[in-house]
């Protein structure tokens, strides 16, 4: 009789090892690495004979195609970030950080479905029905025909969605690390079990139409749990993100199939649950006084959205060697290049002084469009002169020194225009059309943007000392 393999797998990663090990060499985490038998199971055993595979039908790459048929949520910024609904058939993997909002979210996405008309049947794992109930009496859901049930095992779930009078339009799973099937010989929540359980809930989808979205827990990092094969075998990953100082919550798409991936949704977190923001520019900056040294307004892109918000620099004399560099919300190497500039063809002198960056409301940005507005507060916050109150400023910074064009000039104009702002500091070509419009300040290199805040001021160690005098 042949003697059962085995194999080591890392929980957090999901490598497999030839042996046991205190430390995996692929992540570096301890006390990971789990004993585990691939040969159970589907597929398992020594003995097992292969079927003979059939042929499929080859059919051309040029032909009709339809777009793929949606379900409308009735949630607007969560239509949005899929693509315009969530597409029959598909499987979505939530992502967020424990307590962030996301079994609220799917609550209130199920009952805006249940009243539409759709079936919706809700599975939770981790809490009991009458914790989900007090959730949706809270929320105001209660009244919906959400069809609710409390199961771990893949098996009885499937069982249940067969058995129902109705094929349900969306299936909500709470969550993928609490699935166990029968399958494998694992424990719940190991690589093989939640690879496994969402491989059976996929092939689910795909068979009968219905929509399965899957809850997953994030680590420590801000990366989802699990092993990354889950990932990839989903249509869509999705993730809810924010700060727990602040109300506002975001949610973004990592991975979509049947849409872009650089749209954004914007909540705000209430008593009575999330409540959509249709104009996220006026909650990052609500409560602005425009009148400090230090604050530029930049006008991010989000997908088709223009966000409108504040970026915080303050730059501090310090006695130390090695001045101190601060960012949140911002790449900090980005902020170093930024620096180097300023001082290599500005003569901005801040090797003396510590920096501090951050950008308003815990909004998090990535795009280099950033770099004019980052400067602009450098540079007020060092010459402690406050910028115009009605200015908002983008492009991107060149190690030349030379200000660079941005896409999506003319939306970020729209936008600012809109809340009443009426001047724009941008690269010299960033207007495109738009630049004969009044209030319009082009800037071929960033030592015009030094001397458009500071005119002929000195920013040295030594004119600070002056001004300290």
């Amino acid at each position: 009789m042949a003697k059962p393999r085995t194999q080591f797998i890392c929980q957090n990663c999901g490598t497999v090892h030839a042996r046991w090990s205190g430390k995996c060499d692929a992540c570096g985490e301890w006390n990971t690495i789990v004993e585990e038998n691939p040969t159970a199971g589907i597929g398992g055993g020594p003995n097992r004979k292969l079927r003979k595979g059939r042929p499929v039908a080859l059919v051309p790459l040029s032909g009709e195609s339809e777009d793929a048929p949606r379900i409308i949520s009735r949630v607007g910024e969560l239509d949005r970030v899929t693509g315009g609904g969530i597409v029959r058939g598909s499987a979505l993997l939530l992502g967020g950080d424990p307590g962030i909002g996301k079994s609220t979210l799917l609550m209130q996405a199920a009952a805006a479905l249940a009243r539409a008309g759709h079936s919706v049947i809700y599975v939770s794992g981790e809490e009991a029905v009458a914790q989900v109930r007090l959730r949706a009496q809270r929320l105001g859901a209660a009244d919906s025909d959400v069809q609710l049930a409390a199961e771990t095992n893949v098996e009885d779930i499937l069982a249940t969605l067969d058995a129902s009078e109705k094929r349900p339009d969306l299936v909500i799973l709470d969550s993928v690390q609490t699935l166990w099937t029968e399958s494998v010989e694992s424990a719940p929540g190991t690589v093989t079990q939640v690879r496994a359980s969402a491989q059976a809930m996929i092939r689910y989808a795909k068979s009968t139409g219905a929509a399965v979205v899957l809850v997953g827990h994030v680590t420590k990092d801000g990366q989802i749990a699990g092993p990354r094969v889950v990932e990839h075998m989903v249509d869509a990953v999705l993730h809810f993100e924010g700060d727990g100082a602040h109300q506002y919550r975001i949610l973004r798409a990592i991975k979509n199939r049947f849409g872009p991936t650089d749209e954004i949704g914007v909540f705000e977190m209430g008593q009575s649950g999330l409540r959509q923001v249709p104009n996220p520019s006026e909650l990052f900056l609500g409560e602005r006084s425009g009148k400090a040294p230090g604050a530029a307004v930049f006008a991010a892109m989000e997908g088709t959205r223009t966000v409108l918000v504040e970026i915080q620099a303050l730059c501090a004399p310090t006695s130390l060697g090695t001045p101190r560099r601060a960012v949140v919300g911002w790449d900090s190497a980005r902020l170093a290049m930024v620096i180097a500039v300023l001082e290599a063809h500005c003569g901005v002198r801040l090797g003396q002084h510590d920096v501090y960056l951050n950008v308003a409301g815990g909004y998090r940005i990535s795009e280099p469009a950033a770099d004019l507005a980052v400067a602009a507060a450098l540079v007020s916050s060092l010459a402690g002169l406050a910028l115009s109150a009605t200015s908002v400023y983008f492009g991107e910074i060149s190690l030349s020194g030379a200000v660079r064009p941005v896409p999506h000039a003319a939306n970020r104009l729209k936008e600012a225009e809109k809340l009443g702002f009426g001047e724009a500091v941008l690269p010299l070509a960033g207007g495109e059309a738009e630049t004969a419009r009044d209030g319009l300040h082009e800037m071929e290199t960033l030592m015009d943007l030094v001397a458009r805040i500071a005119g002929g001021k000195q920013l040295s160690r030594e004119a600070d000392q002056d001004r300290q005098a």
